[in-house]
């Protein structure tokens, strides 16, 4: 109230709005209420007054008093943790230079240990220009250790999922999240390339993707679990085998979750096909096999092969079932076998023998049988047997048997007196020995021959040691005086021979012969010789007979003097020298001393000219001596053989000639077979789309081995190395219609050769090699041949080098391509390792394999 000039009380009201300090106030009460409820330290900072409030106490402060520069300096550099105090700096240096920045550090509080603090600074400028800086402190230990917990757990968690060998994948609704790498280097991806794609996207190297993803989606939505083995083709990779397993984990947020895993199955599928293998064969080792085999299980025929269907002369079908004892001769028989059979099975494991097996017909044959259990030590649980026919041996052994009574008879004919002794005595005597000793064969059987020796101690037939120390086949000669059982006493010369028997073990043969009739005997070999030197001279055959000593003709008949176109008078006395040119008069004494020194029948064969035309002479050497000395005499019988030999070279290069056509015609009925077979493959892909790859390759293979055969066709023996590659690369071509460049290197490449039991092998591989380098090499569209395929000679062997543009997987060793049925492991499995190398190796752009053949893989023969 004031008055005016004008004397008048005047009023003025001043209005101010307060609105905006109640707001104001209202948000400091708020943000103050908020901070201390939430741990929360506030302090401003203005350049005119300093540290103007706070809002809560900071960690390292007692109470809750006001927060002033030093308060704020409580939080001192020494409770701040060594590792935190780079943070530490940028937050004191943000503070001086009024910056903005957020700060993370660790402090150690006096009371309630280490913890974790956020501090952000947030400078501003008011509206009159100056600047101020708010800071404020957060406690975010609690917040920082789940953190670290969460991180921990998941680093544990990647670690197991990277390390481990399956491939682990997680999807929502059909859409890959997450997944190990382990997951993408199996389906052929790069790191992190798969994130986002779709279930078909993943599984798009399938033959057959829409069906393989519309069965994983009907398992789940039938909530089963799909599981699955399919085949991967990843690009730079090897075809490899994977399990998949995919299964529902739930709904989340309304969304499908799915996991994925993926197991590398390729080892134990390649297991399972070589297993499969071997079942076949040993299939093939139980059908084709020429023994009869069968299975037997309580005393029937489980299962029997074409082989013991043959033997038996039952059909396969009613072998199945059959009582074993209708394979017998009787009922007895059957028992008695079978146990043999089961004492031989508890002791040994097995059983051998033989006895005679009755076929369908009724016809008994002898069979040697060898039994085995299918299990070690129980027998009950099935037996293996082999069956093999023996009835041709049992006949053979008869008949020797029989000759062996026949030759008795003979000895019983004979004036020699023919005695066997065996460790027991006295075992057989011939006629003539009976009539010595005065008795029969009954009266002397298992007594010793001493029997019929008078009582002198060094009696011949009282060396007991001649039993064991005489040598198989060797003689002992005699002479001695004999007492026979009716009291006549005469002498008699003999030998003693040692022989051995598996029945009876060794025994001595005694020949002896009466010297009473020595006379008789020397007149009538007087008789013999003069016989004989006219059968010598009228004979057709050369015979002359030799000083041992000095080779020179002592006697000698006309054929043998018209051989070396000379008469009878003209050799007696002369010495090989004077009769034959200097080298085969060298020949002809060579002969001779080595016949002498043989000591036996010595066969020689001459080829000699006489009077112009070339003869050929069998000859035989036979050193005469008396016993027990040295030969003093060598006999030579020559026989003219030139037309037999003549006949014999007649029927040997007919025979040839006809097994060589029939050779060929083998051949070439082979190779029409095998070309008729690749036409039925080739029709077979053409109907089976899905198969045509293989069938393809299986071709290939087929057709190599028909041009091996067709090969042979037109040549006999060995083929040449470089008509095989020619053959094989032609027919690799037209099956591929790739072009391939063939060369030939070194010196003399028409002089190898591929020995038959070769040819095929290297022809398989050649034509193998030849076929991957067209599938996996790089074609460039200007190459005229995409393979190169060289023929390389050297002097002890022979190199084939197949080169094509690409490159080797990292990594790559032929050690781990197992034996197999197709690519490199077939390679290696044909490939002859005892005379083939094979090396594949990177050369620059190239990919070289070179197959190393040297002897006995490869031959060298004459020039064509």
């Amino acid at each position: 109230c004031y008055r005016a000039a004008s004397g008048q009380l005047r009023y003025m009201a001043v209005v101010q709005d307060r609105s905006v300090e109640e707001e104001r106030d209202l948000a400091q009460m708020q943000i103050g209420a908020l901070m201390d409820t939430a741990g929360v330290g506030l302090a401003t900072f203005q350049e005119s007054s300093g540290w103007m409030q706070h809002s809560s106490a900071l960690p390292g402060q007692q109470g809750s008093e006001p927060a002033t520069s030093a308060a704020f300096q409580s939080i001192r550099r020494d409770v701040v943790l060594p590792e935190s105090l780079p943070e530490y700096e940028r937050l004191q240096y943000a503070l001086r230079h009024f910056e903005r920045v957020e700060v993370r550090y660790a402090i150690r509080h006096p009371e309630l240990g280490p913890r974790w603090l956020l501090t952000r600074v947030e400078p501003a400028t008011l509206a009159s220009g100056k600047r101020t800086t708010s800071v404020v402190t957060l406690d975010i230990t609690e917040q920082h250790a789940s953190q670290q917990r969460s991180e921990l757990l998941l680093r544990e968690m990647t670690t197991i999922l990277e390390s481990t060998s399956t491939g682990i994948a997680y999807l929502r609704d059909g859409m890959l999240v997450r997944c190990n790498s382990r997951f993408e280097s199996l389906l052929g991806f790069t790191t992190g390339a798969m994130a986002g794609c779709s279930l078909q996207q993943l599984l798009d190297g399938q033959s057959e993707v829409q069906t393989l993803v519309a069965e994983i989606e009907d398992a789940l939505a039938a909530g089963d679990a799909y599981e699955n083995v399919i085949a991967i083709d990843a690009p730079n990779q090897a075809r490899h085998w994977c399990s998949l397993s995919v299964r529902s984990a739930g709904v989340a947020q309304g969304l499908h979750e799915t996991i994925a895993v993926l197991s590398d199955i390729t080892r134990l599928k390649a297991q399972q096909l070589e297993l499969e293998a071997l079942v076949r064969d040993r299939e093939l080792m139980f059908s084709l096999s020429g023994v009869g085999i069968a299975f037997l299980l309580d005393d029937r025929v489980q299962r029997a092969n074409e082989a013991m269907s043959r033997l038996t002369g039952y059909a396969p079908d009613g072998l199945t079932g059959l009582p074993l004892a209708e394979l017998f001769a009787d009922e007895d028989e059957f028992y008695r076998v079978q146990r043999a059979n089961h004492i031989g099975m508890r002791q040994r494991g097995h059983w051998d023998g033989e006895w005679q097996l009755r076929q369908r017909d009724g016809s008994l044959i002898w069979v040697q049988v060898s039994a085995r259990a299918v299990k070690e030590n129980e027998p009950e649980k099935g037996i293996i047997a082999s069956y093999v026919n023996v009835d041709d041996r049992h006949r053979a052994e008869q008949a020797v048997g029989l000759q062996a009574e026949r030759t008795r008879a003979i000895l019983d004919s004979v004036l020699v007196g023919i005695v066997t002794v065996g460790p027991s005595g006295i075992e057989w005597m011939n006629r003539s020995a009976r009539r010595m000793f005065a008795g029969d064969l009954a009266d002397f059987i298992d007594q010793p021959i001493s029997t019929v020796a008078p009582p002198d101690p060094a009696h011949p037939f009282r060396q007991t040691h001649y039993l064991e120390d005489l040598i198989e086949g060797q003689a002992e000669t005699f002479e001695c005086r004999v007492q026979a059982r009716d009291g006549r006493e005469f002498w008699v010369v003999g030998n003693a021979v040692a022989t051995g028997r598996e029945s009876t073990g060794r025994q001595l043969t005694y020949a002896l012969l009466d010297i009473e009739r020595r006379r008789l005997a020397e007149e009538r070999t007087a008789e013999v010789q003069s016989s004989l030197q006219r059968i010598i001279e009228a004979a057709p055959l050369a015979i002359t007979l030799c000083d041992a000593d000095s080779l020179r003709i002592l006697q000698v008949n006309e054929v043998a003097a018209q051989s070396v176109e000379s008469t009878p008078d003209q050799l007696i006395g002369r010495s090989p020298e004077e009769i034959f040119s200097p080298p085969v008069a060298a020949a002809r004494r060579r002969d001779g001393e080595e016949a002498l020194a043989a000591g036996h029948v010595t066969q020689r064969e001459y080829r000699v000219r006489t009077y112009g035309e070339m003869r050929i002479w069998d000859a035989r050497y036979l050193p005469l001596a008396t016993p027990g000395q040295p030969p003093d005499q060598l006999l030579l019988v020559a026989t003219d053989v030139t037309e037999q030999r003549a006949a014999q070279e007649a029927r040997f290069e007919a025979a040839i000639a006809q097994r060589e056509m029939l050779v060929k015609e083998v051949h070439h009925r082979i190779k029409n077979n095998l070309q008729g077979v690749a036409g039925l493959l080739q029709q077979i892909g053409a109907r089976k789309p899905e198969m045509a790859s293989a069938m393809a390759e299986v071709v290939g293979q087929v057709q190599a081995i028909a041009q091996v055969y067709g090969l042979q066709v037109g040549v006999s023996g060995p083929l040449r190395v470089r008509k095989v590659l020619e053959a094989i690369t032609g027919s690799v071509q037209r099956t591929f219609g790739c072009a391939i460049a063939f060369t030939v290197e070194g010196p003399e490449p028409h002089v190898w050769s591929l020995p038959e039991a070769e040819s095929i092998p290297i022809a398989l591989t050649v034509n193998e090699l030849l076929t991957n380098a067209i599938k996996h090499g790089v074609t460039q569209p200007d190459d005229a041949s995409a393979v190169d395929c060289r023929m390389i000679c050297g002097s002890s062997g022979v190199q084939i080098a197949i080169a094509n543009r690409g490159s080797l997987p990292a990594g790559f060793s032929l050690a781990r391509f197992p034996g197999g049925v197709s690519g490199l492991g077939l390679v290696r499995a044909l490939l002859p390792r005892r005379s083939a190398n094979l090396t594949v190796e990177q050369r620059g752009a190239e990919v070289v394999a070179t197959i190393a053949i040297v002897a006995p893989g490869v031959t060298r023969l004459d020039p064509v």
